[in-house]
């Protein structure tokens, strides 16, 4: 006997019972707050590179990736190109032409050689410059093809200004059934005076640009399935669908 649309159908009621769940949304946000303070993130690596994000939402990116099967994902920020070498990888199983777009305002040159030199790397692309830039997305759209499926990954300066400006650039690349993933929007459930010395915080951050963009924006919606199943997780209202061409 097939029990897969069992298993799948009781997987559903159990992520819609997790999502209620005040006091495991409680905790998984606790924790999420209390690991910061030893950089838990910094403690992972994808085939090699360090990709400086919670395992959850590591498996989260992989299984849009999988469902979504897009051509190219750009990526605003780089880091240590974990992430754009998890992008890649999924890609490559995928087989077909999938291409990764990097972009960062400053990409230090041991960081690009790692991720030049990486196995993946014919299936990356580097942009050295702001991702808000005009040039920049002139730049990006030289590696799209009419026809293409693009999902997009925001994980550059957390300010709502900044965000905002890179949902209204990138979000025209996106069509629907693919997504846009805002990362870090987690930053408005911390405490006020969290994150010294950066512009970013309760008042500004990416997931006051999602709502901001969401109220003029009917192509987009939340997946809130995801945040709830994943519990901890720093992109709580940041999985965003696009749901209307």
């Amino acid at each position: 006997m097939d029990d897969r649309d069992l298993f799948y159908k009781a997987r559903k009621e159990n992520i819609k019972l997790l999502g209620k769940s005040e006091a495991l949304n409680k905790l998984a946000s606790d924790f999420v707050e209390q690991s910061a303070f030893f950089q838990y993130t910094y403690n992972f690596d994808w085939l090699g590179l360090p990709i400086i994000q919670l395992p959850q939402d590591i498996v989260a990116v992989q299984e849009i990736i999988w469902k979504v099967k897009p051509d190219v994902i750009v990526e605003t920020g780089v880091a240590r190109g974990g992430s754009l070498i998890l992008s890649a990888s999924i890609l490559h199983i995928l087989n077909g032409n999938g291409r990764v777009v990097g972009i960062d305002i400053d990409i230090r040159e041991h960081n690009w050689k790692s991720i030049m030199e990486h196995p993946l790397a014919f299936r990356i692309h580097l942009i050295q410059g702001s991702s808000t830039d005009a040039e920049t997305l002139v730049q990006v759209r030289k590696h799209i093809t009419p026809g293409d499926k693009v999902l997009v990954i925001l994980d550059s300066d957390h300010t709502h200004e900044h965000v905002s400006k890179e949902l209204d650039l990138y979000s025209p690349l996106v069509r629907k059934g693919s997504y846009i993933i805002v990362m870090d929007t987690a930053i408005a459930d911390r405490p006020e005076g969290f994150f010294p010395n950066r512009p970013w915080g309760k008042e500004s951050n990416p997931r006051t640009a999602v709502r901001g963009f969401l109220k003029n924006n009917d192509r987009f919606e939340i997946d809130e399935e995801i945040g709830s199943k994943l519990l901890i997780t720093v992109v709580p209202d940041g999985y965003v669908k696009c749901v209307k061409d």
